[in-house]
């Protein structure tokens, strides 16, 4: 056995050791050297179907998958790639897809980069694309795992500070936010008002018509809170019961008095429908309170605030006072 055979045998074995198909097309003649044929064999096809589909390997390869061939192909053939490489599925005898793999070069490349032989190996990749696939899937799953415990952690969060009747700040959020826009007042040198409003005779309203009733009147005027406050800037929100709290950032004591004295008259001529008879309407107090040098904190912004409200409903109430 001369040197050429034993090298043939050589290769023979380390291709079927690799599991590798080698192929072969002779680019000047057209023709092809040397067909990948066991590949047809691992898919379950006999001697005359592997004949028949060896001359046309497209008639077996994913319909979906033969553009990136012809792609991939051309792109090597033209220079663009220095080496061809493409991922595919190939139809079983059975019908499944299998996905295999074709590697390959241009060899004997000429001074007019135009090559003699286009040499490659076809192998199967269905276990790398299988675990591929399934870490995928378990990476989308996740993904939305993700996606829905962060909406549960934003309901969560708009729960823990949202007022359950009105969706307003609850008191806990108000706390919060207050503290911190004093805060940035005074660093900034900014003014900042605070309204505590308060439904006049509120429990009237729960005696004479119920809580039910009396929840409607309360989301009405939080509506009315809303409303009249400037938007994305102030901080409505309900303290508890029929009181609420408006934060005003940048608003000293004649914006805030503005702002509540339109805000009165909004709820004065407020017509709350109760039933298919009935109508209620209703008026509010209301205590403003501004930062000043000796009123550095939001505590004592609501206790001022707070000073301020008394003053009106001992002044006959459905009025604005400052303090």
């Amino acid at each position: 056995m001369n040197g050429i055979d034993i090298n043939k045998e050589r290769l023979e074995l380390a291709l079927e050791a690799a599991g590798l198909d080698l192929w072969e097309n002779d680019l000047i003649a057209g023709d092809v050297t040397r067909k990948a044929t066991k590949i047809f064999a691992e898919l379950g096809y006999n001697e005359e179907e592997t004949a028949c589909y060896i001359d046309d390997m497209f008639a077996i390869i994913h319909p979906d998958d033969i553009p990136e061939i012809k792609t991939a192909i051309n792109d090597h053939l033209t220079g663009v790639t220095a080496q061809y490489r493409c991922e595919f599925r190939i139809r079983t005898k059975p019908g499944e897809w299998i996905w295999y793999a074709n590697y390959g070069k241009i060899m004997d490349r000429g001074n007019h980069n135009r090559g003699q032989r286009f040499i490659g190996v076809t192998f199967n990749i269905n276990d790398r694309k299988s675990k591929e696939d399934e870490l995928a899937r378990i990476n989308r799953k996740l993904a939305e795992q993700n996606a829905l415990l962060e909406q549960m952690n934003v309901m969560l969060q708009s729960l823990a500070t949202s007022d359950s009747l009105t969706g307003l700040a609850n008191r806990r959020k108000l706390m919060e936010v207050g503290a911190s826009e004093v805060q940035r007042a005074i660093r900034l040198g900014h003014p900042l008002s605070l309204l505590i409003v308060d439904i006049d005779l509120f429990k009237r309203v729960n005696d004479a018509w119920g809580h039910i009733n009396g929840d409607t009147v309360i989301c009405a005027v939080a509506d009315a809170c809303v409303q009249c406050v400037r938007s994305n800037v102030d901080i409505v929100g309900r303290i508890g019961g029929e009181e609420f709290a408006i934060i005003l950032p940048q608003a000293d004591y004649a914006i805030a008095n503005g702002l509540a004295e339109r805000l009165r008259q909004a709820v004065a001529a407020l017509q709350i429908p109760i039933d298919d008879t009935a109508i209620l309407s209703c008026t509010i107090s209301i205590g403003i309170a501004t930062l000043t040098p000796s009123c550095t904190s939001f505590r004592h912004l609501l206790i001022n605030a707070d000073k301020a409200l008394y003053l009106a409903k001992e002044d006959g109430r459905n009025c604005v006072r400052g303090k």
